[in-house]
C-alpha cells in the first residue's frame, strides 16, 4: 500500500509525512516562542520597531500593529498550537492538556507536546498533513511581519536539465544587494557573466 505526503505529496509507503517534513514541522515547532517573542518589537504601529522613531501618519494609527497583536494573541500563534495539541491528544485518548502560564509559557508547552508526539503524528494521524501545513503557513505569517522578503528581480527560469531530460524550470531571482543568482530547486549557480545568455534563452523560449 502506497500513501503520499500529506504537506508536499511525496509518495509513501506508509504514514501521512515523509522524513523532510516531519524534520521541518519539528524546527518550525522548535521556533514558534522565539517568534513569538520577536513579535513583540514590531507591536507599534506600521511595524516600526520603537528605536528607529516615528513619522506623523496622515491619520491617527491604531495604538498597536493589528496583524502583531492578531498573531500574539489568543486566536494567533498559542491558539493554533493549543488547538491542535488538544486535537491530538484527544484522538490519542487523552485528556484535555492543562493550561496555565501565560501566553509565551503555554506557546513553549504545547510547541514541545507537538514535536514530542511528532512520530506519531507523521505515523498514524490523518490530520498530520492539515497540521503541518496550518504550522508552515503559522511560521511564513510570522516572517513576513519580522523578515520582510527584500526585493529583487526576476532574471528568468532556471534552464538547468535534470538527469531524466526534465528542465528545472524554477523562477531565478537577483537578491537586493547581491550578483550572486543561485536556483532554490536545483542548486546551480548563475554569475552575472551568464545572466545575457539566460536572458537571450527565455526570448528564444517565448518567440
Amino acid at each position: 500500500m502506497t500513501a503520499s505526503c500529506g504537506l508536499c505529496e511525496r509518495q509513501l509507503e506508509h504514514g501521512y509525512l515523509c522524513p523532510g517534513c516531519i524534520l521541518g514541522t519539528a524546527r518550525r515547532l522548535d521556533r514558534m516562542p522565539r517568534l513569538y517573542e520577536a513579535l513583540a518589537a514590531f507591536l507599534h504601529p506600521g511595524g516600526r520597531r520603537p528605536e528607529f522613531g516615528r513619522t506623523r501618519p496622515a491619520e491617527a494609527p491604531l495604538p498597536v500593529s493589528e496583524p502583531v497583536f492578531n498573531l500574539r494573541g489568543p486566536g494567533g500563534i498559542v491558539g493554533v498550537l493549543e488547538d491542535w495539541r488538544s486535537a491530538m491528544q484527544a484522538d490519542r485518548g487523552w485528556g484535555e492538556p492543562a493550561i496555565e502560564g501565560d501566553t509565551a509559557r503555554r506557546i513553549t508547552v504545547a510547541a514541545r507536546a507537538l514535536e514530542h508526539n511528532l512520530e506519531w503524528i507523521a505515523a498514524a494521524w490523518p490530520m498530520a498533513g492539515a497540521f503541518a501545513e496550518e504550522i508552515r503557513g503559522l511560521e511564513r505569517d510570522v516572517a513576513s511581519i519580522v523578515n520582510p522578503p527584500e526585493p529583487s528581480l526576476r532574471l528568468g527560469n532556471c534552464p538547468a536539465v535534470y538527469e531524466d531530460g526534465v528542465v528545472c524550470g524554477a523562477v531565478l531571482r537577483v537578491p537586493a544587494g547581491t550578483a550572486e543568482v543561485v536556483c532554490r530547486w536545483c542548486g546551480c549557480v548563475y554569475p552575472p557573466e551568464t545572466w545575457l545568455q539566460l536572458r537571450e534563452i527565455q526570448a528564444a523560449e517565448s518567440a
